[in-house]
């Protein structure tokens, strides 16, 4: 999991700038619709929809926004219809990228999806030419300057967590998305308070790539994260423990 750490600092610090637009709530609710469509509004019963309010509440959306989501996807009130998709693609160097989408026009997201893989030195693949490369994991996230590494360890194994990572300024727990809920539940009741916290796909390896095909690889990902109808993209690139983010 080399160099996973350090790319969730940097997306922490964009989620954050994010928030501030209004763009992670919006990708929030869009995730609460569709898991209420699909499985029905009581999280008890559906733990996508548990998952994906506890990721609202990670981010401190108000209670109001996530029960009016629910509702749209129940029906109970008028919504948007979205369709959940995934692309798998290329970036520059031949870094693998998936794409979650949620969108409402699946043909004007294919379209812009595609320009902004061209604009930045990439393309869409077929249908399974990188999906294999991953596995779904749940992800949670501490800044190491508020837990020391031994205590979240402690905490989290003892919740049911798969693994503990420490690198930098982030502590990861890793769990199985299907324990994903439980784990950061018991956590949040022990006191710790996540920075970042999400069922994502991880890489079974990583690629290396030179300073500047990192770079443009890196910009890439941030721009299609930065689309509205995506809701999370994963890659297997490396990072350099020495690679200099502040001079992107």
């Amino acid at each position: 999991m080399s160099g996973h750490s350090k790319w969730a600092s940097i997306k922490h610090k964009k989620g954050a700038a994010d928030a501030k637009r209004g763009k992670i709530f919006t990708k929030i609710i869009k995730e609460i619709t569709i898991a209420a469509r699909e499985g029905g509004g009581d999280e008890e019963s559906n733990p996508t929809l548990r998952t994906a309010v506890l990721k609202a509440k990670s981010a401190n959306m108000p209670k109001d926004n996530i029960e009016r989501a629910i509702k749209k996807g129940t029906g109970d009130l008028e919504g948007t219809s979205y369709q959940e998709m995934t692309y798998e693609a290329y970036g520059p160097g031949g870094v693998a990228i998936l794409i979650n989408i949620l969108t409402d026009n699946k043909n004007r997201t294919a379209a812009e999806i595609r320009n902004l893989l061209s604009k930045g030195n990439g393309n869409l693949g077929e249908t399974g030419c990188v999906s294999y490369l991953f596995k779904r994991k749940g992800i949670i996230g501490y800044d190491s300057g508020n837990y020391s590494e031994d205590e979240v360890i402690d905490a989290a194994l003892e919740a049911g967590a798969e693994d503990v990572t420490a690198e930098g300024e982030i502590i990861e727990v890793l769990t199985e998305p299907d324990d994903f809920s439980n784990v950061l539940e018991n956590l949040q009741g022990k006191g710790f308070k996540e920075e970042t916290a999400e069922v994502t796909m991880l890489p079974d390896s990583r690629i290396e790539l030179d300073e500047d095909t990192t770079r443009k690889a890196l910009k890439l990902i941030e721009q299609l994260e930065d689309h509205d109808d995506v809701q999370s993209v994963a890659t297997n690139i490396d990072i350099p423990d020495d690679f200099d983010f502040e001079g992107e």
